[in-house]
């Protein structure tokens, strides 16, 4: 019989990101508390978010609200990286990155997690930037599923390709 297997992946569907962007913008251009406050919201690039306002607090504001609507949407707040606010002549800038794609380093720590506290006869090995993860036991896969959502990871992961 073959092997069992399943792919680790961290990505992110761009469109829902879009639509919590686009949600933000929208609730930022009629919130009472944001009027007159220049707070923004939009696309740097492709995979990257600016949030612009008067003050660091409304900025800060601004991005809770995208961080609300990001959950809503069903989008790990793992996945989005963000900087620290910057000061940019009157207005103070933030930017974060969409994270898309599980590092080498990541890929081994979660390989090596997985040797040392799964059950054994399990094989991960590094697939570009994602991992897969095989046994000859689908009980084994769905052991190790269940031991990575309790941990509390750096990157969001997803679990795809179950056969």
């Amino acid at each position: 019989m073959a092997d069992s297997s399943f792919d680790i992946v961290s990505k992110v569907d761009r469109q829902e990101v879009d639509n919590a962007l686009n949600q933000t913008a929208k609730e930022l251009s009629q919130r009472f508390d944001f009027k007159g406050t220049g707070a923004t919201i939009a696309w740097s690039g492709e995979e990257a978010v600016v949030l612009e306002a008067s003050s660091e607090e409304r900025l800060k504001a601004a991005y809770d609200v995208f961080q609300e609507k990001l959950i809503k949407r069903g989008i790990s707040l793992k996945a989005v990286d963000a900087g620290e606010p910057q000061q940019s002549g009157k207005t103070y800038k933030l930017t974060g990155s969409i994270k898309q794609g599980i590092s080498q380093d990541d890929a081994k720590k979660l390989a090596k997690t997985i040797r040392d506290e799964g059950p054994k006869g399990i094989k991960a090995q590094v697939q570009g930037d994602e991992l897969r993860v095989s046994s000859k036991s689908r009980d084994d896969l769905q052991a190790v599923i269940a031991l990575l959502k309790g941990k509390d990871l750096d990157i969001a992961v997803q679990f795809v390709n179950y056969r």
